[in-house]
């Protein structure tokens, strides 16, 4: 894939990444894509660490070295390219028994050159998602769920419980390209409305390739064989354990870093953490601040939505504060 020979957008950064400290490897990763979307990982060669496992490239910082520096210099040693677009994606920390890692992760939506195996290492394209079924390292996990999400979440929802009004709304976030959508629908649900809502819903979401999380009962989810489900906080810090398969995407609203560690302690997709900014729904309830969330989202290795007074203007500080991307009801329409 090739793309400008500008490269301003991998050496801007608003908040970068702590390096994690002392005994702790730094280790830039990038989730490559080409033209079609398809993501390029590599397995391990004989002798390696994890040997036999499939990665996304990268490799450990040089003293002295940035990420984005890093990060152009390993995808040039090991693949042969030039990486000129990226963007933050996620940052995990794994502790195995015999390291503790760092991976700074990096998604590159424009390089110039053609990728090979330039260390001996085999390398593949795969498709978002196949990333599931793939073998990879436990710290590499995050990386392919993040890798699967898109960058905008939105959250269909209504001040009113008529049915064509909010399905009028899903269509026109359809409309914008919008990939992924959760079903709230509060006063529909109030009326009791919302299981024959979401079947027109999820049928309409399905042909049009949009994945559909349902703002409900987990067993409603499975019922209505929706993409997913978005727990509330009471439910999310009731479970001892994830409530679907892996098949489906299990979501969380969180407000605290506490609920953020029950979503990963339970073994959560992702979760949307609010208000970072005041809104007019709650405009007296404080809102976080991009320092804190972005404090917050570090200590934990699933991706997070950023949710509450944010736009697509708001994308880029979001992504730079350690978020996937930003959720948002009015924000998309």
């Amino acid at each position: 894939m090739s793309g400008s020979t500008r490269n301003t957008a991998l050496d801007q950064r608003v908040l970068p990444i702590s390096e994690g400290g002392a005994g702790w490897l730094h280790v830039a990763v990038g989730v490559v894509r080409n033209a079609r979307h398809q993501v390029l990982i590599a397995r391990r060669q004989p002798g390696t660490h994890l040997a036999g496992c499939w990665e996304f490239p990268g490799g450990k910082l040089e003293h002295g070295e940035s990420t984005p520096d890093a990060l152009r210099r390993e995808l040039r040693e090991e693949l042969g390219i030039e990486a000129t677009v990226a963007s933050p994606l996620i940052t995990v920390r794994h502790r195995y028994p015999e390291r503790r890692v760092l991976l700074d992760v990096w998604q590159v939506t424009s390089f110039s050159g053609d990728p090979s195996g330039l260390q001996g290492q085999v390398l593949r394209w795969v498709d978002p998602e196949d990333l599931p079924y793939i073998a990879f390292p436990a710290a590499n996990r995050p990386i392919a769920t993040a890798a699967r999400l898109p960058d905008r979440y939105a959250i269909l929802d209504a001040d009113s419980d008529d049915p064509e009004e909010l399905f009028g709304l899903l269509m026109r976030l359809a409309a914008q390209g919008l990939r992924m959508i959760q079903l709230r629908a509060k006063r529909l649900a109030a009326a009791g409305h919302y299981r024959v809502f979401a079947a027109r819903a999820l049928a309409y979401c399905r042909v049009r390739d949009i994945l559909l999380l349902l703002n409900a009962d987990p067993a409603v989810a499975h019922e209505l064989d929706a993409d997913g489900v978005q727990l509330n906080a009471s439910r999310l810090m009731q479970l001892r354990e994830r409530p679907l398969s892996g098949a489906r995407w299990v979501a969380a609203s969180c407000h605290d870093l506490a609920e953020l560690q029950q979503a990963e302690r339970v073994g959560l997709d992702f979760a949307v953490l609010s208000p970072v900014a005041r809104t007019l729904t709650h405009p007296d309830r404080n809102p976080l601040g991009w320092p804190a969330f972005a404090a917050w989202v570090a200590q934990v290795n699933i991706p997070v939505f950023a949710l509450g007074g944010l736009s697509v203007d708001d994308l880029p500080q979001a992504r730079a504060c350690g978020a996937q991307g930003i959720a948002g009801i009015r924000g998309f329409l």
